[in-house]
């Protein structure tokens, strides 16, 4: 794909991504969808932050895409940095993580994570706009052009410290308000949750793994053709 092309799906992609995030954030009115945010707001979601961290990355991938034309690949290298930094270690894993998680226990049962209260206040292509077309975007980007993965060590710390500020969040929500962001989390109890937790953690880390050596077969090695080039 050109360069012109990958910037017109960059900023396609962020143009979604914004529209879906208005679209929730329209509540004005809505007494249900007010309720379902009361307690926490509506970035206690997991699923709602991965949209917010979507759109960060696509305006992020954009701006780069622009500033490559004007200025030329030597002069943005600390944006380009920021921009894999961005993608290998949050919003590839993320997104692939609420996909998959998301649908695995809404198929096994759905009452756990999405009730079916809530298909009257987000209609079906809302749904899949945020659980099931954020995989194939993905998928696309790493498809599209190369990224440079951090050392091992580093991106996993990065994530892990993600984990524990969302698991914290959740936890104060808790604390504070007796509810819990998930309905999942009231059918365990603390063995349970630390058992959850550390399982999500470990499946999040396998999935940056995953897209790391995903990279790695579509493109190589990415940390040693930048080395050459220096």
């Amino acid at each position: 794909m050109t360069r012109t092309a990958t910037c017109v799906y960059h900023f396609l992609v962020l143009c979604w991504y914004v529209f879906i995030n208005y679209c929730i954030s329209q509540e004005r009115g809505d007494l249900q969808k007010f309720k379902i945010f009361l307690n926490g707001g509506r970035w206690k979601y997991l699923t709602l932050l991965n949209l917010l961290l979507q759109a960060v990355f696509y305006g992020v991938a954009c701006l780069e895409d622009v500033l490559k034309r004007i200025k030329g690949k030597k002069d943005i290298k600390f944006l380009t940095a920021f921009r894999d930094l961005l993608f290998t270690t949050l919003a590839f894993p993320i997104s692939t993580f609420v996909f998959l998680s998301f649908w695995m226990l809404f198929l096994y049962n759905r009452e756990l994570i999405y009730p079916e209260a809530l298909d009257a206040i987000f209609p079906v292509w809302l749904n899949h706009a945020m659980h099931t077309f954020i995989f194939p975007f993905s998928l696309v980007e790493v498809i599209l052009r190369p990224h440079c993965y951090p050392l091992k060590k580093k991106g996993l710390t990065l994530l892990a410290a993600a984990s524990l500020a969302y698991i914290s969040r959740v936890l104060w929500i808790y604390s504070e308000t007796g509810t819990w962001v998930y309905p999942v989390f009231a059918e365990l109890n603390p063995v349970g949750l630390a058992a959850f937790f550390s399982v999500s953690y470990i499946f999040l880390a396998s999935i940056y793994i995953f897209g790391e050596k995903l990279n790695r077969w579509i493109w190589g090695d990415m940390r040693q053709s930048r080395k050459k080039r220096k």
